[in-house]
């Protein structure tokens, strides 16, 4: 595309240069045109290269843009439905829809309200709850070897576990990545709480704010994304966490996630394989998330 542009702007300067002489009968009445006219035609010259190369980088903005929104809007139906399936999970087994009563689904309206989930979605999900036809969810995990040396554990929350099983299996496969027995990948993690805030935090401030809410553990590390941070706790002391977050005044999102204690650096190849995979995971209705060892 560049060259193209590049080659129709020099073939223009060539038109625009022969026109910019006149000929007569004379040979020797051949006229020049004015340092004006010059500086006007390379100006325009310039503004139709300008024009166009912006046109270019524009339409570069445009599709990074668009790929950005497809991919947030997506992570954000992901967060409502993992939610929404949470809710009724908890309204079932708590016998109750007053999250005064079920504590359960007390916590778990919290969270949804701090991952930005919809009061409309919160509410349909407990209606939803109390319906006869409503199936019951359940909570599953699949674990899976990538490529050099990766792992990667496959969350699934499902009213249907054969439907379930046969999509992580197939989808796996197809990828020429291999299932792992139970067990296997899942001893080199650990269970943490899992606090994300769209700011870059002071580590010495979280440290004292944690401490001061009572917190045993604590890791900060950077964010997924520029100007975003991430905070590991104890599982038991995520709530915790998050008040401490509070009060530095800022609204954590939380959930538990599984960390790698020991975490690889595979090819670029195979890091594109890799996220391939957990892509093509994600996208499937009963996987709520995918988390691996990649340190890169």
């Amino acid at each position: 595309m560049v060259r193209f542009i590049i080659a129709s702007v020099a073939l223009a300067l060539l038109l625009d240069a022969s026109s910019a002489f006149t000929f007569v009968k004379s040979p020797t009445s051949i006229t020049f045109p004015s340092a004006t006219s010059v500086n006007n035609e390379q100006s325009n010259e310039s503004s139709i290269l300008a024009v166009r190369s912006s046109a270019l980088f524009m339409g570069r903005a445009a599709a990074v843009r668009a790929a950005t929104k497809g991919k947030t809007d997506a992570k954000k139906a992901k967060t409502n439905a993992y939610y929404g399936k949470k809710i009724i999970m908890a309204v079932k087994q708590g016998g109750s829809a007053d999250p005064q009563a079920n504590r359960a689904l007390g916590e778990l309206i919290k969270q949804a309200k701090a991952n930005s989930v919809p009061v409309d979605n919160i509410n349909r999900a407990i209606k939803r709850a109390s319906e006869a036809n409503t199936a019951d969810f359940k909570e599953s995990t699949f674990e899976a070897y990538g490529f050099g040396g990766a792992s990667m554990i496959i969350n699934v929350l499902t009213d249907n576990d054969n439907r379930a099983t046969a999509d992580v299996k197939s989808t796996v496969g197809k990828r020429n990545a291999k299932m792992a027995e139970s067990g296997s990948v899942l001893f080199m993690y650990d269970r943490k709480g899992k606090l994300e805030v769209n700011v870059e935090l002071d580590e010495e401030e979280l440290l004292e704010a944690a401490i001061e809410a009572g917190c045993e553990d604590m890791e900060l590390v950077e964010g997924d994304e520029e100007g975003t941070s991430i905070v590991y706790s104890e599982p038991a002391d995520t709530s915790k966490m998050a008040e401490a977050i509070k009060s530095l005044g800022h609204e954590p999102k939380m959930n538990l996630a599984y960390v790698s204690k020991a975490p690889v650096e595979v090819s670029e190849e195979d890091f594109e394989k890799n996220m391939a995979i957990i892509d093509a995971l994600e996208e499937l209705d009963d996987v709520d998330s995918v988390e691996h060892n990649m340190s890169n």
